[in-house]
């Protein structure tokens, strides 16, 4: 991406997040507050890349509003409380983005295979048009393999899979595994200094 984007800003350096199994505890289709249960270290982790001047996406997929499980209002009233916790921990969330898409399970119009939904890109492709990303020097955290995917074909430099100590799953190739969200933040010193 060229050193200069979106209105004039010179790029900066972004931390792309999935939100169910790295911000909160992923219990299945969690929209409600009293189900979010945020993950440990994952504040520590966005003041430390505040600190380091880096941006902060929240990319999701969030197909139980295509299977009609709770509206797109539920996600917005329960995010927009999520985003009130960022802040009042100092640790302040520049944009959520979302699909409630799905290809083969969506309940009408969200019945589509969107490029939003990862594996595809498109939601890390929208907030680097959007703010002016240097995806190059930015990293991503995400617990599954098709977060890892929307990454590399996005073209993030560094891809974190966050897997506890007692998950077992194999990480994707592309990425370093991570045991504890403030692992993450030795490689947002490294985006910095490359």
């Amino acid at each position: 991406m060229p050193a200069q984007r979106a209105a004039g800003l010179i790029a900066r350096p972004a931390l792309f997040l999935d939100r169910d199994g790295v911000i909160n505890v992923d219990h299945a289709y969690v929209h409600r507050r009293e189900d979010f249960q945020f993950i440990d270290g994952i504040f520590e982790l966005c003041r430390s890349a505040r600190a380091r001047g880096h941006r902060i996406f929240v990319v999701t997929n969030q197909a139980g509003i295509g299977r009609g499980y709770y509206t797109e209002d539920d996600f917005h009233a329960l995010t927009a409380w999520m985003l009130q916790r960022f802040e009042a921990e100092g640790a302040p969330i520049d944009r959520v983005y979302f699909c409630p898409f799905h290809p083969e399970h969506g309940v009408g119009a969200y019945k589509l295979d969107s490029p939003m939904r990862k594996p595809g890109p498109g939601m890390i492709q929208q907030a680097a048009r959007e703010f002016g990303v240097d995806v190059a020097a930015s990293t991503l955290v995400g617990d599954m393999d098709t977060d890892i995917q929307a990454g590399v074909a996005a073209g993030i430099g560094r891809l974190l899979q966050f897997r506890p100590a007692d998950d077992e799953r194999p990480v994707h190739a592309a990425a370093t595994r991570i045991r504890r969200l403030a692992d993450a933040e030795a490689y947002l010193r490294a985006a910095l200094s490359a």
